[in-house]
């Protein structure tokens, strides 16, 4: 007989006690992979909390370069990904060496990495930002001339909050928020006509140009929630709407296009979790464990503690 879900949660728990695991889910992940876990959150957030907790080993829910930027943060943890198949387009459309040559030909220009981009590429860059830290950081960086990578859309967000500072955008971005257009947004706010439209800044700029909030995943969950509003259009991961469903029912939430579905966030399933839960400790959980060198993590972190310097 096949177990349900909440047989395997329950288990899980309980391997999580046994075997010193904790579980970070991303905010964009499955309703029952997130109450199974410990910590949620989005990329960032997920990182800085598996540096705090004390458990030995760090069960990742999520994409590639999150697990990787855990691991950097925790280099003496084991931290290990759901599934290995989840990877990020954005984090990886971008090559090391093409981004050094650019800063060859301009080094007066400080290269400035979202998150999203995998350690390899952060490696050539001098700082490293969030979506809901990139105006703030960059505002207050020093240097005038900035390259922002890898997405055009956020770095477009920044560029109109900071006018003082040249910054210089490459084609890049998120494939998933990025197929939403401006029609479907306008079509969006005539069928809720009630509704405030809450957009992700990796969306296009005319698509954010139509909200009544532009911010990262926590920041919509937040002003969603703190919001006197009784009905949101919700323009980013369509899972987003389901958890402030769940958190909020008293309100209600609409999807702002049903393109927006991540499907490297929805290869991670439960019997994934429960599966490599039962396998650490063992070396069945290698395949799915991170491992950077010394050198790579080192170099990688640059950016990153600039970026907490900075924040």
């Amino acid at each position: 007989m096949s177990e349900t879900i909440a047989q395997m949660q329950k288990k899980i728990i309980e391997l999580k006690k046994q075997k010193d695991i904790c579980i970070l889910a991303h905010s964009y992940q499955a309703r029952e992979i997130i109450e199974a876990a410990d910590i949620t959150g989005d990329s960032y957030k997920l990182s800085a909390e598996a540096a705090k907790v004390g458990n030995k080993n760090i069960v990742f829910c999520g994409v590639h370069f999150m697990a990787e930027t855990a691991k950097m943060l925790s280099p003496d943890k084991h931290v290990y990904l759901a599934n290995m198949g989840a990877g990020c387009p954005m984090a990886e459309q971008m090559e090391p060496e093409m981004i050094a040559l650019l800063k060859a030909a301009e080094p007066d220009r400080k290269v400035c990495a979202y998150i999203n981009t995998t350690a390899a590429l952060k490696t050539v860059c001098d700082v490293c930002v969030t979506s809901s830290s990139a105006v703030d950081i960059i505002s207050k960086m020093e240097d005038k001339k900035i390259l922002f990578i890898p997405d055009c859309n956020l770095g477009a967000f920044v560029q109109r909050a900071c006018p003082d500072k040249d910054i210089k955008l490459l084609q890049g971005g998120c494939p998933v928020h990025n197929s939403v257009t401006a029609n479907e947004a306008r079509m969006a706010k005539e069928a809720h006509p009630g509704a405030l439209l809450l957009v992700h800044p990796e969306c296009d700029p005319r698509v954010a140009e139509l909200a009544d909030y532009v911010g990262s995943t926590a920041g919509i969950m937040s002003f969603a929630k703190k919001s006197s509003a009784k009905e949101f259009i919700i323009g980013t991961e369509i899972s987003i709407a389901e958890h402030l469903q769940y958190e909020c029912p008293e309100k209600k939430f609409h999807i702002l296009s049903k393109k927006i579905l991540c499907p490297n966030m929805k290869l991670t399933t439960l019997p994934d979790v429960y599966a490599l839960c039962q396998a650490v400790g063992t070396s069945e959980a290698d395949k799915n464990e991170i491992v950077m060198d010394d050198e790579l993590i080192r170099k990688a972190r640059v950016c990153i503690d600039e970026m907490l310097r900075l924040g």
